[in-house]
Parts: structure tokens; C-alpha cells; sequence
């Protein structure tokens, strides 16, 4: 298996708690064991990026500059990160940037002097796997409130929390190289995450 040499993480609901369309510092909240996450992949020499969809850009919900003190406040409290990888646009805007399409993925692996085999994307939905799929990179989903059974069922790897996803990532195990229609690797913890998560699951478009 190839040695990781990246992990790239999705913003809203992976690394800080959701708050849809956030313009302010003051609204953020790392999810529980985010710092320890962090230090850890710190601890071993291991370069991070966030990988993230902001549609409240081209919905003019918040502006690039709310964007960019939202991501100071984020690297004051885990960071910093060695990068930061955005897709402004709307779901409809058929861009070739915003997850699951691949291109924050390889643009973040690619400032980060990683092939996208050698990275692995965290990250709460089915468009953070998608989007490390079709880049060729590997995948830990993190359920939450807004994660659907089936991306459950359908990831590669599946953990109940930040923490233990950061630690998949690093040491395993894993089912093989990246691949589409991997078999889940779901902890029994982790099945009740999801389990819980599903029961009031409201998805907003990020």
C-alpha cells in the first residue's frame, strides 16, 4: 500500500461544527478530538490541506474575506494548514472544482508535493469520497447528522470520529488501493454513529 504522505480534510462538519454559510470567526467550533487529530498528524511530519465547497460565495451569502477570517480562526485553533483548496461556486455552475469532482483534491495534493495516491481525504459525505475516488486518492468518512446511509454502506473506510478517521489514515487498515466500490470497513462504533447521525439527517447544499 502506498505510504500516506497527505491528508486532506473537508471543513464543515469534519473538521469544525456546521454552520451553513458561516461568514463569522466567532461561529466556529472545532468537532470534538480536532485538536487532537491534528497534533497528531503534526507529531508525524504529515502535511495537511483543507478541501472545501463554499457555494454561499456565489450565492453572495458571505463574501471571500468572511471566507478568509473563518479559515484565520480555523488555523489559530488546529492549524495551521499547509493549505487551503475552495470552490466557490453553486451546484449548478458546472465547475470542475467542487466535490465530488476532483480538482480540490489534486490541486491541494499538488501544493503539497503529494500524488493523490499518496493522500487520503476525511470528510463527512459522499461528495469527499467521490472527490478522492475520481482523484485517485484514498477516502475515511466521518458520519454525521447529514451522512446518508448508503455513503455509509458505499465508503472504503468509515470511522466514528475525527480522531480515529486521522489514525485510519495514518496506520490503517485499509481494503487495498483506491477503488470505486471498495468494501466499508465500518467499526461497530462507527455503525452507531451512523445509525444516530441518520435519524434527523438535513442536508444543506455547502
Amino acid at each position: 500500500m502506498t505510504a500516506v504522505r497527505a491528508v486532506l480534510l473537508d471543513r464543515d462538519g469534519t473538521l469544525v461544527k456546521d454552520v451553513p454559510y458561516n461568514g463569522d470567526p466567532a461561529l466556529v467550533r472545532p468537532v470534538p478530538g480536532a485538536a487532537e487529530a491534528m497534533a497528531l498528524l503534526r507529531s508525524r511530519g504529515v502535511p495537511t490541506a483543507v478541501v472545501t465547497n463554499q457555494s454561499g460565495i456565489a450565492r453572495g451569502l458571505i463574501g471571500w474575506d468572511d471566507m478568509g477570517r473563518v479559515h484565520a480562526r480555523i488555523d489559530e485553533l488546529l492549524g495551521p494548514f499547509h493549505a487551503w483548496a475552495v470552490c466557490p461556486h453553486g451546484p449548478d455552475d458546472g465547475c470542475a472544482c467542487r466535490k465530488p469532482a476532483p480538482a480540490l483534491v489534486l490541486d491541494a495534493a499538488r501544493r503539497l508535493g503529494a500524488a493523490p495516491a499518496e493522500c487520503v481525504v476525511i470528510g463527512d459525505i459522499g461528495s469527499d469520497v467521490d472527490a478522492a475516488r475520481a482523484a485517485g486518492a484514498r477516502a475515511v468518512l466521518v458520519p454525521t447528522p447529514v451522512t446518508l446511509p448508503q455513503e455509509v454502506r458505499e465508503a472504503p473506510a468509515v470511522a466514528p470520529d475525527l480522531l480515529t478517521a486521522v489514525r485510519t489514515a495514518l496506520d490503517g487498515p485499509w481494503p487495498g488501493p483506491a477503488r470505486s466500490g471498495a468494501r466499508a470497513l465500518v467499526s461497530t462504533a462507527a455503525h452507531a454513529a451512523a445509525r444516530t447521525a441518520i435519524r434527523t439527517a438535513v442536508r444543506r447544499p455547502s
